[in-house]
């Protein structure tokens, strides 16, 4: 049976224009890498019906609902649950050389964050995990604050938060974690930051935010796979074949949007450099010059579209 769905459903970012860009022609065959609810799935079936997609998620709550959600399609959708950098062992085993469109919606889906024992949301007093894979081996964001240093934890903060308070957050952490009571729950941590930073008046985000996304993003690995799974998707596609990628904060988006120039041919080495040494190569064409990003309209419907920003590329034939 499917987990139930979250009371306020999941609404696909971008979902038109991230259609528009991947292009679904008759017979295609496209990997919705982050199937996640299946909304870009549906999306692109109600498109286009006669096309093959392979959906790849990691959270099995996720592949319950969406299998349920896009059971009318039949054997038109094949379901892996994997992580999205193993696309070129997941083609592999299904047999399929290339793809014709690869989509990766790279935030986290409303049935985790709207999760009560998930961990991902300060909303909710629920142990501190994170794991996009609750059945993983990786460790939790409470075993990270436990076994981390005072430095490394800054230093994560710092790096993957973009936080400026860093240092004392991870000092407060360490402070209680030698009194022998170490951040065990969502609750514990986001009460720890919002003591630890100061806060303006009329600021509108919690100051626990950027904390909970760098937990999250070392937890999960999310930026050491992502350049690797850009360069394999864009080898996977067939000629003419488009990737598209929706990322919600920077330093996604730096990656995507450097790795994207580089398939592209931009060399971007230093320019006193005598060759060129970043791998630069010209295999795709830029289709966004600059990000798509949502509509007030969109955001007003789905304030979590805010941050979405969504980047595409054609392979070249």
């Amino acid at each position: 049976m499917a987990a139930a769905e979250p009371e306020n459903l999941h609404v696909s970012v971008l979902l038109n224009e991230t259609i528009d860009l991947v292009d679904p022609h008759p017979n295609a065959v496209i990997v919705d890498a982050t199937l996640g609810l299946g909304g870009h799935t549906q999306g692109l079936f109600e498109r286009e019906p006669n096309i093959t997609v392979i959906g790849i998620d990691q959270d099995a709550d996720a592949i319950d609902n969406a299998r349920s959600k896009l059971s009318r399609f039949g054997d038109r959708l094949t379901i892996v649950k994997s992580n999205f950098s193993r696309i070129r062992t997941i083609l592999e085993s299904l047999d399929i050389e290339k793809v014709d469109g690869v989509i990766a919606d790279l935030g986290v889906s409303s049935l985790q964050f709207d999760s009560e024992t998930r961990g991902f949301s300060f909303r909710f007093d629920a142990p501190l995990d994170m794991r996009m894979d609750p059945g993983s081996k990786m460790p939790t964001a409470a075993e990270l604050l436990s076994d981390l240093s005072e430095v490394e934890i800054a230093n994560m903060i710092y790096e993957f938060g973009e936080e400026r308070f860093s240092r004392r957050i991870a000092r407060r952490i360490v402070e209680r974690r030698n009194t022998g009571d170490p951040i065990r729950t969502t609750k514990q941590l986001a009460e720890l930051v919002e003591r630890a930073v100061p806060r303006k008046p009329k600021e509108k985000i919690h100051p626990a935010t950027k904390t909970f996304q760098a937990l999250r993003i070392v937890v999960n690995d999310e930026l050491g796979i992502l350049e690797g799974f850009l360069k394999d998707s864009v080898e996977l596609l067939a000629p003419n074949g488009r990737m598209a990628v929706i990322s919600f904060h920077s330093l996604e988006d730096r990656i995507v949007k450097q790795t994207f120039q580089r398939l592209s041919g931009k060399c971007q080495c230093p320019p006193r450099m005598p060759r060129c040494a970043c791998g630069a190569a010209k295999k795709v064409e830029i289709l966004t010059r600059k990000p798509v990003v949502p509509s007030e309209k969109e955001c007003e419907e789905n304030p979590r579209a805010r941050s979405a920003k969504l980047r595409a590329v054609r392979k070249l034939a």
